[in-house]
């Protein structure tokens, strides 16, 4: 007996969206705004420094939120890929065993620490698990058509992953760069206006 998990749709959890975010995204991420003009993007947002501030602080905590759930579906499938191809050798061995008219002994596990031996003669199907306690018998044939189609759905959705987290830790980093760019200009602006105070009174 062969067991696997049925593939399920991966899919990453949005981020709420903000007055003034960019227009363009990732399936659902927000694409962080590179800020060559720090005055302008105050403008844009219509916010003071530490509103700005607060705003970005607020947009990469939504970004850490969604990369670990996005880690997490990543480590499901990750998980989920070998016990496919695990299956799909099991159905192969029985298919050759059955080819060559021999039996194929097995240990199998009772319960947790308990294993009995079993001997699999002639078999032409297989049951396989197909999430929420729910097991099908399928033919040899049609359990390797449907265990490689969910061995090549969880690899499109691990590689679509893949690219979804290198595309939001991007973001976070261009967002990290925005609160240093915003933070130094602050700065520099409150140096000027001392300078300039500092001026005015010696005069």
């Amino acid at each position: 007996m062969a067991s696997a998990s049925a593939e399920t749709a991966s899919s990453s959890s949005q981020i709420a969206t903000a007055a003034a975010s960019p227009t363009t995204e990732r399936r659902g991420i927000p694409a962080a705004q590179f800020v060559e003009d720090v005055q302008t993007f105050l403008s844009q947002l219509d916010l003071d420094v530490n509103s700005a501030l607060a705003f970005l602080q607020e947009r990469l905590q939504q970004y850490k939120l969604v990369e670990m759930k996005l880690l997490a579906q990543q480590r499901d499938l990750q998980a989920k890929i070998p016990d496919i191809e695990k299956c799909l050798d099991i159905v192969a061995t029985l298919q050759a065993k059955k080819e060559e008219g021999e039996a194929l002994t097995a240990d199998f596990e009772v319960s947790e620490g308990i294993f009995s031996r079993a001997r699999i003669e002639d078999t032409d199907s297989v049951c396989l698990w197909l999430g929420a306690n729910v097991m099908l018998e399928y033919s040899c044939d049609e359990a390797t058509v449907l265990l490689q189609k969910n061995l090549e759905n969880a690899k499109a959705s691990l590689e679509v992953l893949i690219a979804d987290l290198q595309f939001l830790r991007d973001q976070v980093t261009i967002t990290q760069v925005t609160v240093a760019r915003v933070y130094n200009w602050d700065v520099h602006q409150r140096r000027i206006r001392q300078a300039a105070a500092a001026a005015a009174n010696e005069s």
